[in-house]
C-alpha cells in the first residue's frame, strides 16, 4: 500500500500523528479529516518527487505596510473636478494650500471631502 492509500483509509488518530510528525505542532483546531488528509497528501507527494515542501509557520506574520519614499521638495500635482493641486513635500510632512499636513491621505480627504488612500489618490502607491 503506498503512502497516498495509507492516507485515504487512515483515521484521524493516525493524520494526527503524522501531521505532529511533519509539522512539530497540532493541526489546527477543529480542522476536518479530509482538509489533513489533503494537506499530508500533497506533502507526501512532495517529498516522493524530490521536491522539499515548504511549510508556512503557524506564527502570525506582520504585514509592513511602507510609505513611498518622497524627498523634500518633491510637488505632487492631482487633477480632481476640473481643479489641479499641488503638494510639496516638506520635512515636517507635506504643504497644501498654506498648510502643513503630516499626511497624504488627511489632503486627499481635505480635496474630496471623502476617505482615500492618499498615496493612492495622488498616484505614488507602491
Amino acid at each position: 500500500m503506498s503512502a497516498l492509500e495509507s492516507l485515504q483509509s487512515a483515521d484521524r488518530e493516525f493524520l494526527v500523528a503524522r501531521w505532529q510528525g511533519l509539522f512539530k505542532c497540532e493541526p489546527p483546531a477543529r480542522v476536518n479529516v479530509g482538509l489533513m488528509r489533503g494537506v499530508l497528501a500533497w506533502h507526501a507527494q512532495c517529498e516522493s518527487n524530490g521536491i522539499k515542501p515548504s511549510c508556512p509557520t503557524h506564527e502570525p506574520v506582520a504585514q509592513v505596510h511602507t510609505a513611498p519614499e518622497l524627498r523634500p521638495g518633491t510637488r505632487l500635482l492631482r487633477e480632481w473636478r476640473g481643479a489641479t493641486h499641488e503638494v510639496c513635500v516638506i520635512p515636517e510632512g507635506f504643504e497644501y494650500a498654506g498648510e502643513t499636513y503630516k499626511s497624504l491621505s488627511r489632503i486627499a480627504r481635505t480635496i474630496t471631502g471623502t476617505p482615500w488612500s492618499g498615496p493612492a489618490f495622488f498616484g505614488v502607491k507602491r
